[in-house]
């Protein structure tokens, strides 16, 4: 094994993306990016804050998980390009399209669901097959 090929193994093992023979989408670089914008009904700071400490409640540390983020949409990136019809913003990558069913069907997503939905006006989900740098 190369130097070069040892720090791709290392960086994608620091990403969570797990090197087993068990995963081998990820071993291959590849995880499905879950990403989601929520648009709220009531986008006051404290709702958007609530909507963010829910998805770390709810959805942080489903198995299958590689990567998970949430937050708020960065009010100073106002240039022609950034999209701005959003208030939330959810990032979850999965090892395997396993994983993401399963998230799908569980329990603590549906409970998220029914107890935060009141207040999204729309919610854009983006899913893509991700790869990271070789």
């Amino acid at each position: 094994m190369n130097a070069r090929s040892t720090l791709s193994r290392l960086v994608l093992a620091f990403l969570g993306l797990g090197l087993t023979p068990s995963a081998p989408a990820a071993e291959a670089g590849r995880s499905l990016a879950h990403d989601v914008y929520f648009t709220l009904q009531d986008a006051s700071p404290a709702a958007k804050q609530k909507l963010v400490d829910a998805c770390r409640l709810y959805l942080a540390g489903h198995e299958g998980t590689a990567f998970f983020a949430t937050g708020v949409r960065a009010e100073g990136m106002a240039r022609d390009v950034n999209d701005r019809g959003f208030d939330v913003s959810l990032h979850v990558y999965f090892r395997d399209q396993a994983a993401h069913d399963a998230y799908q069907e569980h329990p603590r997503h549906k409970q998220f669901i029914a107890e935060m939905s009141a207040n999204w006006k729309t919610v854009r989900v983006f899913d893509s097959w991700v790869e990271s740098a070789r």
